[in-house]
């Protein structure tokens, strides 16, 4: 019997098993954004079977929340005071990616492989969680961004370890021990109190993309006056990235495949371009700024900011350096992320 003809039940059960299955396997090789890349396999493998299951929408809403403080929580609370004591260098560094990230996009529409918002929202150098939920509230094909960030997640955290592993001589690299269950403190209550009523206003005042925003905005606040420190429980990470990833990942169809693997090859030669442009910023900034080269091809990587992190906290690098650069960058593409994808559809 094949999953289109079995019942409703049995098809959330597999999608269930297969998602744990591929998030445990990626897991175990530490590929980036293993929790929400095996969910989101799955769900495409249902769907392009015919599979009938659909995420509710208030679920997704609160699992948008959830990243949203998750990001909230990655913005140091020094990255402004950074900024300002050497803003010519990290708006230089800023500016050269997303001009560099929206030429490409811009290219790929205009070489009709998608259309113009999808292909800037896929080339748009932020963190692709966000990057795919801003591109679903701005109308852009929610699949194809969702396939273009979370490959390019991929190749250029995979470029970045092998750069890293030269330079330290094959040291290696630690993880962060995960810690499943943590106890229930002040500062998860807190977390959880910006989750519910982030999503609540983003959802009532119909701010494009409101229940991702919000509480990102609430979270950042909330860290950088020391009110509370974000801290969502990893098990709550895990459903939302799960949630997140069924949502885009039922969307697919087989036509949408046959696309897709028709376009790799443009998209794939795409990220390589944005990662060349993005190391010979970071060689310039070697000459320039007398910054080592390892800081700055991590500074300057577009895109994969957790797996950057991990990178970058393990090797002998500036790491306030490296996360200032990274979060100056996400918060300026969403802010100009909208205008931008919207002035070069125009044009294409």
């Amino acid at each position: 019997m094949s999953v289109a003809d079995r019942p409703i039940g049995q098809q959330w059960s597999i999608l269930f098993t297969l998602s744990l299955v591929l998030a445990a396997s990626f897991e175990a090789i530490h590929l980036p954004a293993a929790l929400l890349l095996g969910p989101m396999i799955a769900a495409i493998a249902i769907s392009a079977s015919g599979g009938r299951v659909r995420v509710p929408e208030l679920p997704f809403l609160f699992a948008e929340g959830a990243v949203g403080c998750l990001i909230a929580r990655g913005v140091p609370a020094s990255v402004f005071g950074e900024i300002g004591k050497e803003w010519p260098l990290f708006l230089g560094g800023v500016f050269v990616v997303i001009a560099a990230a929206g030429t490409l996009g811009y290219l790929l529409a205009r070489l009709r492989v998608f259309p113009g918002s999808t292909a800037v929202w896929g080339s748009s150098p932020g963190a692709a969680t966000a990057m795919v939920l801003m591109a679903e509230a701005s109308g852009a094909d929610v699949r194809l961004v969702a396939f273009m960030q979370y490959l390019r997640v991929v190749c250029v955290a995979a470029v970045a370890s092998i750069i890293s592993q030269i330079w330290m001589s094959g040291a290696h690299l630690p993880r962060p021990q995960v810690v499943w269950f943590a106890p229930f403190d002040a500062h998860v209550a807190a977390t959880l109190a910006i989750v519910v009523v982030g999503v609540t206003i983003g959802k009532i005042t119909k701010i494009p993309a409101g229940p991702l925003l919000v509480p990102l905005l609430a979270g950042i606040i909330a860290q950088s006056s020391r009110v509370t420190t974000i801290d969502l429980p990893q098990w709550l990470l895990a459903i939302s990235y799960t949630i997140v990833g069924w949502n885009i990942g039922l969307r697919f169809t087989r036509g949408i495949l046959t696309y897709v693997a028709k376009a790799f090859p443009r998209i794939l030669a795409s990220i390589g371009a944005l990662i060349a442009i993005c190391g010979a910023f970071g060689a310039l900034l070697v000459r320039v700024a007398g910054i080592d080269p390892l800081t700055a091809y991590l500074a300057t990587s577009p895109g994969g900011a957790d797996s950057v992190a991990i990178i970058a906290a393990s090797s002998r690098v500036d790491v306030p350096f490296v996360m200032t650069m990274q979060t100056a960058r996400f918060l300026i593409v969403l802010l100009v992320g909208p205008a931008l994808s919207r002035f070069i559809a125009r044009y294409t």
